[in-house]
């Protein structure tokens, strides 16, 4: 008989008889695919240092540094329940940003550094507040054989106070918490939902090529055996991620062999139960370690034998890739994209409109947070004038990001995702979407700890001199960073999208033509160098071909949105240069910007600048599509702002000057190069060059005017008029903009003392008549006579 009375002495009977063998089976069968993995993400390794360059998208906000390890982010007594007294007990509770739990005996234990009596990875687990729910999901891994035959069963775990937390998690020790009050109890529910995303998703987001080849492994392991897609139990690190692994084929036999032989009530089979599983995935873990050590220290000696052919043959070895893939793509193509065509491409739109209304809501509830704690700052400073209270209240800002209680209404919004699941299950037989979910979340804590590290390091209390000014300057750094914000959400987003989008629809492709290729893939390794058969797999490139075939259809329908600017979304288009930043009087907020609300993106360019560097804040900003006008200034609508850029780049920008001019017989501005560049210039520009153009005749002028007013009447997006021998003026109206391009037939248009005109009363009067007639034209097109090589002219819809 099996009761709550056996111990770890039966657990590791029966492992010897079963664990041990299924454990050795595994980590053999895994060891192939991770020996190939490991040699072809090294290469990839190789090829990225050599290339001295990654593929990353643009950030605004400044990337907040790591924190300091060992912070604490939560510590409190509570009451715990111990399963070795069968008791309550008082815990002393603190969690660290390595988002593990430690439970202490005491306060003073703790603080004496003592060991704590749990440390609990919370890894894979659920965080449950209500004993309802907690039964429902224990007693589904709970199969017993016996049925729920007991009438009004007793309590699981008796509780003492009202408001309990529970960690389930699916091999390990299930934790129980009380509390007397439920402020405490949602405080620490929120703050082990951190933990549990944190530990769930932290490992899976290096980038070391180690961690690559593991990930690619396990799923190339899962496919051998049919599965296809995200696994739900790629959670932690590797060795609880291969334990995983082991225990998905373990514990049907253990129950087949256990369950039947309990004896005893339900509750207690139940407890015997979990922990039989929980000293049996301690073993397996053991068990795991150890062949995982031994297996990553063989591969990492292969790898050095493998760096010098690597290093030397890199383009050798490419090339050999890109043939390869040619061959496999002329067989796959046309099946993939007919697969892609019937079952994926229809849905593509549908299931991004899912997608994108939970989890832009939780961003834009990020964003609101944001606003809403700055604004709160501002108003305390304006009643109290306090620089010292200001200075804590943005010490407690930084905070923001690891307040849980706060961020958590922003992490609820994206679980709203649970809801599209069952669309997912009955077309592509999606189960879980957990991963999605959680990797959104941190995504936007992320976000949330960039914005408040951005704004602390534009704007510092200790260097502001007049008080006067203090709330005006928050105001104005804040809707600096929440146009960062919306840049880097939008940014965020479609990368999460993309990856969402591949992962619901890509084991659909590689479900269908699997029965067709996978056993065709072995032939094509004959066209694969003997020196390279290491660092070229077939099936990696064959999953690479489907992969992309996928990226492409769902890139274009993420573009699509985005030009629809579906949930505050930006095009990939969107050219934003660098800036720096050294005074905060040089921040100009456009009028109308309501707080709380979404910026608006106006589409013109400005970069801000200045020579002085007195602060040394470097920061990047967001000057593509955002201008920061004088018309705002003045009370204008942003609706009513002229849109106007200039770009200049290359040898075009060695050998050309470029000026963009705006309402003719407005303010001019002039045009300053060098290392701080002013992308805008506003009012009529200066004609202050080398040389200027102008008609020498009365009768060259008439003939210029008719040439005008004929192609302008035609309606042609082009106007070109011949002076003679003086250059061609070149109208050219785009979107946004009409650019006027002065070429001549020799690269070095040389003019004639007739042709040079020093007096100013001729040029404005020619000017003036070529105006007037321009003005009558259907498309209002506006030209100046007599400019320099290069001008652009914007036009003003």
């Amino acid at each position: 008989l099996i009761c709550a009375a056996s111990g770890p002495w039966y657990t590791q009977e029966v492992f010897s008889w079963n664990g041990l063998g299924k454990t050795e089976a595994t980590i053999k069968n895994f060891s192939p695919h991770y020996r190939r993995q490991h040699a072809v993400a090294f290469c990839r390794h190789v090829q990225e240092e050599l290339e001295q360059h990654r593929h990353s998208q643009s950030r605004f906000l400044k990337t907040r540094p790591p924190g300091e390890a060992g912070t604490v982010l939560y510590e409190a007594e509570l009451l715990h329940f111990a399963e070795d007294l069968k008791k309550w007990k008082d815990r002393y509770v603190v969690i660290k940003n390595d988002y593990t739990v430690d439970c202490f005996e005491t306060k003073e234990a703790y603080q004496k550094g003592a060991s704590p009596k749990y440390h609990i990875l919370p890894a894979g687990g659920k965080v449950l507040t209500s004993e309802e729910d907690y039964n429902l999901l224990s007693d589904k891994h709970f199969p017993d054989p016996l049925g729920s035959s007991e009438e009004a069963a007793a309590a699981f775990v008796p509780l003492p106070k009202e408001f309990p937390v529970y960690l389930w998690q699916p091999f390990s020790r299930h934790s129980y918490y009380c509390f007397p009050e439920p402020g405490a109890q949602r405080r620490f529910s929120a703050v082990l939902g951190d933990c549990v995303r944190h530990s769930n998703h932290d490992f899976l987001k290096q980038t070391t090529y180690e961690v690559e080849a593991f990930l690619e492994a396990i799923q190339f392991f899962r496919q051998e055996k049919g599965h296809y897609g995200t696994w739900e139990m790629t959670t932690g690190n590797e060795k609880e991620i291969l334990s995983n692994l082991v225990m998905e084929e373990l514990l049907p036999n253990l129950q087949t062999m256990i369950l039947p032989k309990m004896k005893g009530k339900r509750n207690d089979r139940k407890r015997a139960w979990f922990g039989i599983v929980e000293e049996t995935y301690g073993l397996v873990q053991q068990q795991v370690e150890e062949g995982l050590n031994t297996l990553k220290k063989e591969c990492r000696e292969f790898a050095k034998t493998l760096e010098g052919t690597i290093r030397s043959d890199m383009d050798q070895i490419l090339n050999s890739k890109n043939f390869l893939a040619g061959k496999i793509k002329a067989s796959v193509s046309e099946p993939a994209q007919k697969c892609c065509t019937e079952n994926i491409q229809p849905f593509l739109t549908s299931i991004l409109e899912e997608l994108m209304g939970p989890i832009s809501s939780g961003f834009m509830e990020v964003r609101s947070l944001f606003d809403k704690e700055v604004n709160e700052i501002i108003q305390d400073f304006q009643k109290t004038n306090d620089m010292t209270r200001l200075k804590e209240n943005v010490d407690q800002l930084m905070t923001l990001p690891f307040n849980s209680v706060k961020m958590e209404p922003c992490y609820l919004k994206v679980n709203l995702l649970q809801e599209f699941l069952q669309d997912l299950k009955t077309r592509f037989k999606v189960y879980h979407i957990d991963f999605v979910i959680q990797r959104t979340q941190n995504f936007m804590q992320e976000l949330m700890e960039n914005a408040v590290y951005t704004f602390e390091q534009l704007f510092s209390p200790s260097r502001q001199a007049d008080s006067a000014k203090v709330a005006t300057t928050i105001e104005k750094v804040k809707l600096r960073v929440l146009k960062q914000y919306d840049y880097d959400s939008s940014t965020i987003r479609k990368k999460i999208f993309q990856e969402a989008l591949v992962q619901i629809t890509l084991p659909t492709m590689q479900k269908t033509l699997a029965s067709t290729f996978k056993p065709e893939l072995q032939r094509y390794e004959q066209y694969i160098f003997a020196d390279y058969t290491s660092v070229i797999q077939v099936e990696n490139v064959y999953e690479e071909i489907l992969y992309q075939t996928l990226l492409e259809e769902a890139l274009k329908v993420i573009e699509e949105a985005a030009v629809l600017r579906k949930h505050n979304l930006f095009e990939d288009s969107l050219k934003v240069p660098c800036e720096s930043v050294s005074s905060l009087t040089e921040l100009r907020t456009p009028v109308g910007s309501a707080q709380g609300t979404p910026t608006k993106v106006p589409t013109a360019a400005r970069a801000e600048g200045s020579d002085t560097e007195s602060h040394g804040d470097k920061i990047l900003v967001v000057t593509g599509k955002i201008a920061w006008e004088k018309d705002a200034d003045e009370g204008k609508s942003p609706d009513k702002e002229a849109d106007t850029s200039v770009s200049a780049a290359g040898d075009q920008a060695s050998r050309r000057e470029a000026v963009a001019v705006t309402d003719i017989g407005d303010k001019q501005d002039s045009f300053l190069a060098g290392h701080h560049e002013q992308g805008v210039v506003e009012g009529k520009s200066t004609l202050e060059n080398e040389s200027e153009c102008v008609v020498s005749t009365e009768g060259e002028l008439k003939t210029q005017q008719k040439a005008v007013e004929e192609k302008v009447a035609s309606e042609t997006d082009t106007a070109v008029i011949n002076f003679g021998a003086s250059p061609q003026i070149e109208f050219k109206v785009t979107e946004g903009a009409a650019e006027e391009e002065v070429t001549s037939e020799s690269q070095t248009g040389v003019l004639t003392d007739t042709e040079i005109l020093g007096s100013a009363e001729k040029k404005s009067k020619v000017e003036n008549e070529i105006m007037e007639k321009l003005s009558e034209s259907e498309n209002e097109m506006r030209c100046v006579v007599g400019v320099p090589s290069s001008c652009r002219f914007p036009t003003n819809p």
